[in-house]
């Protein structure tokens, strides 16, 4: 089955977000969600979710999941915003937990935060099997960017969130805690071993050198093909040297600290003081 992908790109963050719609129905999911965030004043705003609620209205969808691909690092999720409007379960990989508890320690976040998941309506193992009305989900775990990413196999569609990238930038990296190049480097192989006409959808895109447009939808064939990174049968050893190698020139994402705050709470903000002010937590030479 094909199903209805539309994309919403945020330009602040280079993230694409996708709304998937059974094709012989109103049933969709929404797939890694933008809450908007002004890092030096500390402000939020739901532009972007709000174009998300606008589709999903002026086409009469009903949401029966908001999915993440994976605790992002790089923005805030905007799921419990598009839950309070729209309904729908927010889902994860049950590898939540490792991430949780290894940025608990990170933030300092004290026994009151719960390690087990439980901020999320679900959480998915590999193998997992979901529906969007007709649309099965199959689940697949593809850690190596995180220990907790996750792909989502909807019909003829995969959503791989930041494991691969369009052919010409790559794949993801590998040095956050928990990162893996040789996992990483697994989990595409599970992915290129989809059948070659399935589509790919990336969560983000950053235009490579050459290329004018943004794009964010190719196959696995192309993928197989001409990934600069894992193309052509590229031997893993080969890749996990090179992997290692830039991932060691790269900086840190801008909004990493409160993006990991906030996702690993499924979108949540921290709880507020006793004078209802909400504070988000800067550690010093931890990440």
């Amino acid at each position: 089955m094909t199903p209805d992908v539309t994309a919403f790109f945020d330009d602040p963050t280079n993230t694409v977000s996708y709304v998937v719609k059974d094709p012989h129905g109103t049933a969709c999911a929404i797939i890694d969600s933008v809450l908007d965030f002004d890092h030096a004043s500390g402000s939020t705003d739901t532009k972007n979710a709000d174009a998300i609620i606008a589709h999903i209205k002026s086409h009469a969808l009903d949401v029966a999941w908001i999915l993440e691909s994976h605790v992002h690092a790089d923005h805030l999720s905007a799921a419990p915003y598009l839950q309070e409007q729209l309904g729908g379960k927010i889902g994860i990989s049950d590898n939540i937990t490792v991430i949780q508890d290894t940025f608990a320690k990170v933030f300092n976040e004290g026994t009151e935060f719960q390690r087990d998941g439980s901020q999320f309506d679900q959480l998915f193992k590999d193998g997992d099997s979901i529906h969007i009305g007709q649309l099965r989900v199959d689940i697949l775990h593809t850690p190596g960017h995180t220990p907790a990413c996750l792909t989502y196999v909807i019909g003829d569609a995969a959503f791989v969130g930041d494991t691969l990238f369009m052919p010409d930038f790559g794949t993801a990296r590998c040095d956050f805690p928990g990162g893996s190049a040789q996992n990483l480097y697994a989990s595409i192989q599970k992915i290129l071993a989809l059948p070659g006409e399935t589509r790919i959808f990336v969560g983000h895109d950053y235009k490579a050198p050459g290329r004018e447009e943004f794009a964010w939808e190719t196959t696995v064939g192309a993928q197989k093909a001409a990934n600069v990174h894992v193309g052509g049968g590229r031997a893993a050893d080969d890749f996990v040297q090179m992997r290692e190698t830039r991932d060691a020139t790269l900086g840190m994402p801008r909004l990493i600290v409160p993006s990991l705050q906030v996702n690993m709470r499924a979108g949540n903000m921290p709880e507020p003081d006793d004078q209802g002010d909400v504070f988000l937590k800067i550690p010093i030479n931890k990440l």
